[in-house]
């Protein structure tokens, strides 16, 4: 009739709006998952490199800092490195003197030994007897005049070592300054690097439990459009297979073809049952149309 008719080709075209539908649905899925892959990429990649510039930007706030602080640091450090400076000249000079003093007397004794030898000379000259009594304690003067010279050129070499010791001291001094305010500096950027990291470490764990949220709202998408296909086929299958749905057994075929007016209240009554049915079948359709175009 011409009613079946009407409804099948509102069944067909409910099919192809439906498969129109889910088509769009998923093309639309798919692209918004890609905008979304996308943005999370660029957010990512946005995200390292402003980590990067301020990574820079600590490191050198961190290198302008520390640089200030040795500056400040430095002359107090000066300060300490002249005052152990001074300490070593004090006592350098302490020795200098105490040896000088030595030479001193050994150089005086040398000259009274001298000015005896002298005075031994002139009276050898008087009395070679007497001279030779005279000069018989000091037999050995030249031998003792050679080893205080030998005395005097090993305390010379020990004031020169001590003057190389004590250069070595200094340039021991600015070495281990420097090594300091490196060890330092080298501390700083290893606690920096490892803040940097475990922040970056975090962003990362945040990212992926953003994305696995993204995901699994993405299945349950799915899952649900496949429960509504699921439930739209059951319809059609329930509208197709409907004893009431048939043409032969439809109580609006059976009105139409035995009268065009039902002879009873109780064909009215059925007639209208077999319209509800029809209607509430082609709602729900319509229904689960709606309900997949806003999924």
């Amino acid at each position: 009739s011409a009613r079946w008719e009407r409804l099948q080709r509102d069944k067909t075209a409910l099919e192809a709006a439906f498969e129109l539908q889910l088509q769009e649905l998923q093309m639309q899925q798919e692209e918004e998952l890609a905008a979304v892959e996308e943005g999370l990429r660029k957010c990512h990649v946005v995200e390292t490199e402003h980590l990067k510039v301020e990574h820079c930007a600590v490191l050198e706030e961190l290198r302008t800092q520390q640089q200030e602080q040795v500056r400040q640091k430095h002359p107090r450090r000066s300060f300490a490195h002249e005052q152990q400076k001074t300490l070593l000249e004090e006592d350098f000079e302490k020795l200098r003197l105490s040896l000088q003093d030595q030479v001193d007397t050994l150089t005086f004794q040398n000259q009274s030994l001298r000015e005896k030898a002298k005075r031994f000379e002139e009276a050898l000259r008087k009395s070679t007897d007497e001279q030779i009594i005279a000069l018989a304690p000091y037999q050995h003067i030249d031998k003792d005049l050679k080893s205080l010279k030998v005395v005097v050129e090993i305390k010379n070499q020990q004031i020169h070592q001590q003057e190389k010791k004590i250069a070595d001291l200094e340039k021991v001094a600015q070495k281990n300054v420097f090594l300091e305010e490196k060890v330092q500096v080298l501390q700083q950027q290893n606690e920096d690097l490892k803040a940097r990291i475990e922040m970056k470490l975090a962003m990362s764990r945040q990212l992926s439990e953003e994305n696995a949220n993204l995901q699994e709202s993405v299945e349950k998408e799915s899952t649900e459009k496949k429960r509504l296909s699921q439930n739209n086929e059951e319809l059609l299958w329930l509208l197709q297979t409907s004893p009431l749905m048939s043409p032969a057994s439809s109580p609006l075929h059976r009105s139409f073809s035995t009268s065009p007016v039902p002879s009873s209240p109780f064909d009215q009554c059925f007639l209208y049952t077999g319209l509800s049915i029809q209607n509430w079948f082609v709602t729900q359709i319509v229904l689960l149309g709606r309900s997949l175009r806003f999924v």
